[in-house]
């Protein structure tokens, strides 16, 4: 029998990501041939940082500084791109793609913006394009939707995407921390970046869940349209006071069928407090997807670092590796299709929980009633939390009944008006899942 010649790859970027994928290719070589069909050669790599060129097992003429000896490497079948960010990198995979090489990547910015007009390059090349670490690290996520899961019409998926927001709002609920002291803390272990905007902010979950929704709901979603909204504004006292009304706080992703359209939003949420995702704590991601066939799917794991992502760009490069041996065509089979709309987060329906902080004095709720009531906002509870004698303020909470959002921010703007309130804190959106 023939030996089969090696399955040859170009990487760029050698930064955490790109390190541990090049030291697992190199220290797993026998048993990743064996699962490849052929052996898979590291045959260059290029990465700008000179002071980065070198890793034991690999000779110094690997390396480079320039992309192009990679992308127009006639000897290279596999391009991986762990550059991070919009550009350069979507430019290196539009032409790695268009001269001929298959592509890995777990870029979520990228496909996140450019996912659909990727996929249809490497469906007009005839070459792959793998994506799986865009979301979730190491859990196998995108196979799943693209292969597992395509006999289902999706009617919602929640998901909490986001390791380090994850982390920090789990010391927040159960240590009674305020949000600077557990960010400091997740940054401290190295769940969270020197500068961790994107994760708090919520952006990076955002990302993730236009990947997502785009192969969920068949849709080329205008990543613009995903509302995002980041966890600095949670209280101590949200937490609390979410418990005793049997709920916990997560910054949840959501897509969901809404009509014709689908909801596309990222923020902090009330979950009741039995559910699933809500015993989701610390640096792990979780996935909840249900279907019409298949009913309801957990999918759970570490979403982050080395070891997790490379597992899944690893797996991605076998995949390309035994389609490229067995003579299978690698192309993407299904390009997401414009079937409908992301519904605009001013038309969501859904409960509210506030926090206000008021005039202990009598009417005060009566004139904020009257508001909401005025904006077709129906109260469900309202509890006095705390009180301050001297300063004669007193903190409630109000729990709604499912409400206009369109109705809720326009309330707001007026209950912020009232000379009888200090200042609403606080105000979540409630999901009933």
């Amino acid at each position: 029998m023939q030996k089969k010649r090696a399955v040859n790859i170009g990487l760029l970027g050698m930064g955490t990501i790109g390190s541990g994928v090049a030291g697992n290719l190199l220290a797993k070589s026998k048993t990743l041939a064996r699962q490849a069909g052929s052996p898979l050669s590291l045959k260059m790599v290029a990465e700008t940082d000179t002071s980065k060129h070198a890793l034991p097992g690999l000779q110094q003429s690997v390396f480079t500084a320039d992309y192009r000896q990679v992308v127009y490497n006639s000897d290279i079948d596999i391009v991986i791109e762990l550059i991070g960010g919009e550009h350069p990198a979507v430019d290196y995979i539009k032409e790695a793609l268009k001269n001929g090489k298959h592509v890995v990547t777990a870029n979520k910015e990228v496909m996140a913006k450019h996912g659909t007009e990727l996929l249809s390059l490497a469906q007009q090349n005839h070459v792959g394009l793998r994506f799986e670490a865009s979301v979730g690290g190491g859990i196998p996520l995108i196979s799943p939707f693209q292969r597992d899961l395509v006999a289902n019409d999706i009617q919602a998926i929640y998901a909490i995407l986001n390791g380090t927001t994850n982390y920090i709002l789990t010391r927040m609920a159960h240590d009674n921390l305020d949000f600077n002291v557990a960010l400091k803390q997740a940054q401290k272990l190295g769940y969270a970046e020197a500068n961790p905007a994107n994760d708090i902010g919520g952006l990076d979950a955002a990302y993730k869940l236009a990947i997502l929704t785009s192969l969920g709901f068949d849709m080329d979603v205008n990543f613009e349209e995903v509302f995002y909204e980041g966890i600095s504004r949670l209280n101590p006292r949200d937490f609390r006071y979410a418990s005793e009304f049997g709920y916990a706080i997560k910054l949840l992703a959501i897509a969901k069928r809404s009509g014709k359209l689908v909801e596309a939003r990222v923020h902090p949420v009330l979950i009741p407090a039995e559910s699933l995702l809500a015993k989701v704590d610390g640096v792990y991601n979780a996935i909840y997807v249900i279907g019409d066939l298949v009913g309801n799917v957990l999918f759970y794991g570490q979403g982050a670092g080395p070891s997790a992502t490379s597992s899944a760009v690893i797996a991605d490069i076998i995949n390309i590796a035994q389609n490229i041996n067995a003579r299978r065509d690698n192309a993407p089979r299904f390009i997401p299709e414009k079937t409908s709309g992301i519904q605009s987060i001013s038309d969501i329906q859904t409960r509210y929980y506030f926090r206000m902080e008021i005039l202990d004095q009598p009417g005060v709720l009566a004139q904020i009633s009257a508001v909401m009531g005025n904006h077709m906002i129906s109260i469900a509870s309202v509890i006095q939390k705390e009180s301050d004698p001297s300063t004669r303020t007193a903190e409630i909470v109000i729990m709604t009944h499912p409400a206009s959002e369109n109705e809720v921010q326009k309330a707001i703007k007026v209950i912020n008006k009232l000379g009888v309130v200090k200042e609403i804190s606080n105000f979540i959106r409630v999901e009933a899942i």
